[in-house]
Formats: C-alpha cells, sequence, structure tokens
C-alpha cells in the first residue's frame, strides 16, 4: 500500500468521487466550490496513493482508466455507508422541512402531481416542492443533485440509478377522433408511414423505437413537430391529421378527456416500462425513501397511473 493511500480522508474520497462521475475537472472543481488548479493537486495526490492515472486525457476531455472503473461502484457503496452513519434513527416526516425536486412529464404534473401535493401536506407540512419537465436521457440530473426523483420511462437502466417499476404497457397511435385511420383495428407500418406525426420530447423514451424500427428498413417516418408537452401534443393531433405514438394508458385517458382515438401498432411489438427512479448517492436518505414510497404509492392509486409490481433495477 502506498504512503499516501493511507492518508486518505472523507474528502479525498468525495472529491475522486466527483472526478469520476463527472470525468471534467472544471465541472467537478465547480461543483466542489474550489480552483482548478487545487483540484489538479488533489487529483495528483489521489493518482499517487492509487499508483494509477485514474482520469486520462483524450481530445479535450477524460476517460476512466481501467482501474478507475472498477472503483466507481464500491467507492459510491462506502460513501453511501458513510451517509447513512449520519442519517438519524428514526424519521418524522411532520418535522421534515426539506425541499424535493421531482422530475416527469406534464401528463404526470397535470393527473399525480395534485394528489402528491395533497399527500404530503398532510403528512408533511414543512415539505417544499420544486417540478422539472424531464428530458429522455437527463440522467445528469440526479447524478448532480439538480433533482432528487424522476419518473420516467428507458429500456436499458443507466448506471448508479435505483429504481422502482410502476408498472409497463404497450405503445400505440392517438389520433383526432374522425382519422382516416380511425376505422381500422390496428395500424399496419404503411397506415404508420402515411400520415405525419408529433413527437412529445418532455418525459420518458416514448418513441425511438420506432424509429429503430424503420431505419433497420431504411424508412422514416414525417415527424412535422416535436413539442415537450403532451397538452401541446393534444390540440396538433385533435386538429389535424397527424399522428402521436404515446404508451397505452396515456392514450386512454387523454382519448377519454378530449375526444381522441387510439390503435394499436400491428407492425410493431414493444413493452414500455415505467420507473420512479433516484441516484445511488439518495439510496440510504430516509427523507428520501420516505419521498420515493409516497410518489410510489400516489402512483399506485391514481387512476392516471399504471399497475405494476416493482423491482430493483439491475
Amino acid at each position: 500500500m502506498h504512503p499516501t493511500f493511507a492518508s486518505l480522508s472523507l474528502a479525498h474520497l468525495r472529491t475522486l468521487d466527483c472526478l469520476l462521475q463527472l470525468k471534467n475537472l472544471s465541472h467537478a472543481a465547480e461543483r466542489l466550490g474550489c480552483s482548478q488548479s487545487a483540484l489538479s493537486r488533489q487529483l495528483a495526490s489521489l493518482r499517487e496513493a492509487f499508483d494509477d492515472a485514474l482520469l486520462v486525457r483524450q481530445g479535450r476531455g477524460y476517460v476512466l482508466s481501467e482501474h478507475a472503473e472498477t472503483l466507481v461502484e464500491p467507492l459510491r457503496q462506502v460513501l453511501d455507508e458513510l451517509n447513512a452513519l449520519r442519517q438519524p434513527a428514526a424519521f418524522d416526516p411532520a418535522r421534515c422541512e426539506r425541499r424535493f425536486c421531482l422530475a416527469a412529464s406534464d401528463y404526470v404534473a397535470e393527473h399525480m402531481l395534485p394528489q402528491l401535493v395533497k399527500a404530503l401536506e398532510q403528512e408533511a407540512p414543512g415539505v417544499s416542492l420544486e417540478y422539472r419537465t424531464w428530458q429522455a436521457g437527463q440522467y445528469a440530473w440526479l447524478a448532480s443533485g439538480e433533482i432528487d426523483l424522476a419518473t420516467t420511462l428507458f429500456d436499458e437502466s443507466p448506471p448508479n440509478l435505483h429504481g422502482r417499476l410502476l408498472g409497463e404497457d404497450r405503445a400505440v397511435c392517438l389520433m383526432r377522433h374522425d382519422h382516416p385511420l380511425s376505422a381500422r383495428a390496428e395500424l399496419s407500418q404503411d397506415d404508420y408511414l402515411a400520415f405525419k406525426h408529433v413527437r412529445v420530447s418532455g418525459g420518458g423514451d416514448k418513441d425511438s423505437f420506432i424509429d429503430r424500427h424503420l431505419r433497420a428498413q431504411g424508412l422514416q417516418r414525417r415527424v412535422s413537430l416535436e413539442v415537450p408537452f403532451f397538452s401541446a401534443m393534444v390540440q396538433v393531433v385533435g386538429n389535424g391529421q397527424a399522428l402521436a405514438t404515446v404508451p397505452e394508458h396515456i392514450a386512454r385517458q387523454l382519448a377519454r378527456l378530449h375526444g381522441l382515438s387510439w390503435r394499436p401498432m400491428g407492425f410493431v411489438e414493444h413493452t414500455q416500462r415505467y420507473w420512479v427512479v433516484w441516484h445511488q448517492r439518495l439510496q440510504a436518505s430516509a427523507e428520501h425513501r420516505w419521498l420515493r414510497n409516497r410518489v410510489f404509492e400516489v402512483w399506485r392509486q391514481s387512476q392516471f397511473g399504471v399497475q405494476g409490481g416493482h423491482a430493483p433495477l439491475p
């Protein structure tokens, strides 16, 4: 063991964790509240302690060395366990005054958020919430601490995330109630490609699977509009002939509320899974555990949610 390794402090470990997560000295220095030159000196000490480069320059950025890759998970576990030592033995939500930041789609904000706020006001009146529109793939928000919790869809779980499965269903095609395709029992690929499409970018990854399916055949749909909000999509679809690919449980509710129609797509099979997810750094937090359990319960009880089980992310 190198003598420098034995002298590593908790601050050194947190610095190393930040560097391994961000792979960027200027961003890490900003988050840690120190100068880049000071961080460079700390990195030099860490390299000496581990007898490894840890971060290897590649172009204008850095990549992790092979040894650094093996440190990521054990280091997170050590820091989580150390953070857990500071947690109170018992958590009382009635005395909690923490501000949480949640991220999801405008659909969740409209149909589930009011029920969550009502539940929190009854159990934890001192808690405040900030709500952001989630964008597919923005897992750095969870890692950086910008948001505490997100509800989203994904096919493969990103690293360093924990989650709970909210439910699953299939993707379907939403359209105007008197759309020419509404007479079909299900849509063929030719039907799907014959019309323009509106894509909802806010929330999780709802429809990239369809683009992968089409690209494999050298085909492409015509996306005439991309918007972050379901509410905007509903107006466009309801007033024209454009189609929207959305989860079936959302299509059912929007059809009922806005007089639209939806049809299954007979040419592709894809199961969508809905998760509430959080970063590994919050796994041991009693306050965060309480919040995510409330989110799961409200979703499960909501008429707008999908009934589902729960499982850890792989």
